[in-house]
């Protein structure tokens, strides 16, 4: 199956649309007029822009479900404003949920951590729980989505403890959340000007570097056409499959921190 011409205007396939959400990539899966869902929620106070985007994709039809791959602060940021306006059920894996309904806030972000800039002033970044209880719901036991059975969800914990990807073998599209992402995400530079390339999840939030691993081997061993990740741009073909496959091969050299408090 060939790809769209351009990822200009998000398209990866007619049904799977992104944008960029000033750092964080959101997914919009379906076609418009159908059901469709939403992956993540972006940064805080991106309520709006989110509601606009969409009503532009898909005009007054609200998803059927909000999909977290995790519950960090940029990617669950307008999330209360985008479940005032759609009252649609939250799926999120069960070791997430005390981070989802506000009993447990994340650990500290590590701005220890070895790192560029942006990790060096990640203490700056909110680590409370968000509350969303009467919206959560577990995802299905059989590891699918809920009228979405061709996309198949995997736990990629490590990130976080509860992280997960999505995956639809047909096309071998993959959405990562921050399992992998394609920009160095502590890298001041590298964000700024989106220089591309497969690497291991954010150092500074990242509490499980062997979880980690465990995660980016599975990814890999997935071997898929296009990667969309929660940070930096998307990534397609034999390059993108030969740095994952180096990543996971190489993972404490090129993504585990040398210092830090979880590393």
């Amino acid at each position: 199956m060939t790809s769209s011409s351009s990822y200009d205007d998000g398209v990866i396939f007619g049904d799977v649309y992104y944008y960029t959400n000033q750092i964080v990539n959101i997914a919009m899966v379906g076609k418009p007029g159908e059901s469709w869902f939403l992956v993540d929620a972006g940064m805080p106070a991106s309520g709006k822009e989110i509601l606009k985007v969409a009503k532009e994709r898909f005009g007054e039809r609200k998803p059927d479900f909000i999909l977290l791959t995790h519950g960090h602060f940029d990617h669950v940021g307008g999330l209360v404003e985008l479940l005032e306006k759609w009252q649609v059920p939250v799926y999120a894996h069960l070791a997430e949920f005390p981070f989802l309904n506000g009993t447990q806030d994340y650990p500290e972000p590590d701005d220890t951590v070895e790192g560029g800039l942006l990790a060096k002033i990640s203490s700056l970044y909110p680590h409370k729980a968000t509350n969303i209880a009467p919206y959560l719901k577990v995802l299905p036991e059989n590891q699918t989505l809920p009228g979405f059975e061709d996309w198949s969800w995997i736990h990629t914990p490590g990130h976080s403890p509860g992280h997960i990807s999505i995956y639809r073998a047909i096309d071998r599209v993959l959405i990562s959340g921050d399992a992998v992402v394609t920009v160095r995400q502590d890298s001041l530079y590298k964000v700024l000007f989106q220089i591309k390339e497969v690497n291991g999840p954010p150092r500074y939030l990242t509490t499980d570097w062997d979880a980690a691993h465990q995660s980016v081997k599975t990814l890999a061993s997935l071997d898929p056409e296009f990667l969309l990740t929660g940070h930096g741009q998307v990534m397609e073909g034999e390059e993108m499959r030969s740095q994952l496959k180096d990543l996971a091969e190489n993972f404490h050299e090129k993504a585990v921190p040398k210092h830090g408090r979880f590393s």
